[in-house]
Order: structure tokens, then sequence, then C-alpha cells
């Protein structure tokens, strides 16, 4: 299970931290960018299904084909963590070495979209978004928020995968 957990776990944080370089540059780059997070979850949705197929390549290569739901689930919660964790990491050594100043072009933007879509919110995002600001200068408030962008969808995908691919084995019974 280990190794299944590694495999599925590095590919899928790779194509998460790609993702999440790809979004921040574009941030940076275009600052007419609208961001959509149905969009974004729905990216999120289809890069965590790699946990489905974590979760079925273990079941059917080492297990001979029988999980229980449990052992599906928390193979897939491995498989989610790992791609998190790998996330999580590469967005600390990103964010502090190469783009410290996100932030402020992050809080911008959303306040740019506010100041079109919704005018009379603008003062109360103002105050919320310094609020984050301030509480970003904390790395374990970093950490805690960055696992929370993404690691509940993958435990939502754990959990449906594992109701999914649960089997049980089925005694056979010779007379």
């Amino acid at each position: 299970m280990k190794r299944n957990v590694l495999i599925f776990g590095l590919v899928l944080g790779a194509i998460l931290c790609g993702n999440m370089i790809y979004m921040v540059h574009l941030c940076y780059t275009n600052p007419d960018f609208k961001s959509n997070d149905v969009v974004g979850y729905a990216a999120m949705i289809v890069i965590f299904s790699l946990v489905f197929f974590g979760v079925r390549n273990y079941r059917n290569k080492e297990l001979g084909g029988m999980i229980s739901f449990g052992q599906a689930f928390k193979t897939g919660a491995l498989i989610a963590l790992a791609g998190a964790t790998m996330y999580v990491l590469v967005w600390l050594f990103y964010y502090y070495l190469f783009v410290p100043d996100y932030l402020d072009k992050y809080i911008t933007h959303v306040l740019k979209e506010v100041a079109q879509e919704k005018p009379a919110e603008l003062a109360a995002k103002t105050k919320e978004m310094a609020g984050f600001k301030d509480m970003y200068k904390n790395t374990f408030f970093v950490i805690i928020i960055t696992y929370a962008e993404v690691l509940p969808v993958g435990l939502v995908v754990a959990l449906v995968s594992a109701l999914v691919l649960k089997r049980k084995n089925k005694a056979v019974v010779t007379a």
C-alpha cells in the first residue's frame, strides 16, 4: 500500500502544484483575470480523480480485487494527504521565496472583482482581506489555510471512491 500511496500521491501533488503555479502566474500577469470558484473546484475534483484510480489499482493489483470500505477510504485519504502535503510544501517555498508579494496582488484582484460586482460590500471585504493578510503573516496559518484549500476535496473524493470500489470477499460454498 505504501508504494501505491506514494506514487499516486506524488503524481496528484505534482498536478496540483502545476495548477497552483499556473493560477498564481495568471493572477500576476493578467490584471483582468476573472477567477471562478466553480471552475477551480471542478478542476480539483478532476485532479483528485487520481485518488479513485489509486484505490482501484491497490484493490486490483495488491488485494486480488477485494477491498473493504475502511481499507479503500484509508488508502484514498492517504493518497489525498500525500498530494495535499506536497501542495502545501511547494506553496510554502514558492510563496516565501518567489512570490512574497502574492497576497498584495491577490487582495487587489479580489477587491477589484467585488468593486465591479457588489460595490456595496467593498468596505466589508476590504476589512476582511486586511485581517486575512494579517493572519497570513503566521506560517502556521498559511499551512492550515493551504491544506484547507485542497484536502477536503480529496477526502470527499476518497469517500466516494471507497463507496464505489468496496468489494467484499464472497465465500464460495462447495457441497
